[in-house]
């Protein structure tokens, strides 16, 4: 089990109402700025997630690295905004005198999932980072601050916020399965993750 101090998993903090509000929102911001498919650096190899972004900036991810950009890598257009909701969700837990910078949209389709790794792409980690989930039930883990630390495993239902702060800020993190049809949310299945970032020292 993680000893790191400053995660903080709120189950059902969002209302169904709230939900299905904020997937409008969501679908509205993947009409702006379609889903597109991040590949690893070096290898190019295609992630199993399909992602986009919301906010001043996008983190992306190709052959060229990893990095945070003001536009769309396929569009060329910029990012359009953060949802309300998820602003007023930053400003009520973050916990920070600045706002989000950046919210990445993650889709998990069934079969879909995410290695452990580090959101160390910010300059600014102080601030935490602050997650919701929409959709199907996920399986995720959080270790420690090296990849091969114990790690702690729990659900993430949709409606639930996940705030990693702290000591725990930069530790390793991800999702080892989705359980499709767990969720009704999706008329498609599957899940969204919504990712809100301060990338830059206020």
């Amino acid at each position: 089990m993680t000893h790191l101090e400053g995660w903080h998993h709120l189950p059902g903090h969002l209302s169904p109402d709230q939900q299905r509000a904020l997937l409008a929102d969501v679908q509205s911001v993947i009409g702006a700025a379609p889903l597109f498919c991040p590949a690893m650096p070096r290898t190019a190899k295609p992630f199993s997630v399909r992602m986009t972004n919301c906010g001043p900036l996008g983190w992306v991810s190709d052959a060229g690295g990893y990095r945070y950009q003001t536009a769309h890598p396929v569009t060329g257009r910029r990012w359009p905004p953060i949802p309300r909701l998820l602003a007023r969700l930053w400003q009520d837990l973050a916990g920070f005198p600045a706002g989000p910078e950046a919210c990445l949209v993650n889709y998990y389709a069934p079969g879909s999932k995410l290695g452990s790794h580090r959101d160390a792409d910010e300059e600014e980690t102080n601030a935490p980072v602050l997650s919701v989930s929409l959709g199907d039930d996920a399986t995720f883990h959080i270790g420690g601050l090296r990849r091969s630390d114990p790690k702690l495993r729990l659900i993430l239902r949709s409606g639930d916020v996940f705030v990693l702060g702290g000591a725990a800020r930069l530790a390793y993190h991800g999702i080892d399965r989705i359980a499709p049809g767990s969720s009704d949310l999706l008329a498609q299945g599957g899940r969204f993750n919504l990712t809100l970032r301060r990338v830059t020292r206020p």
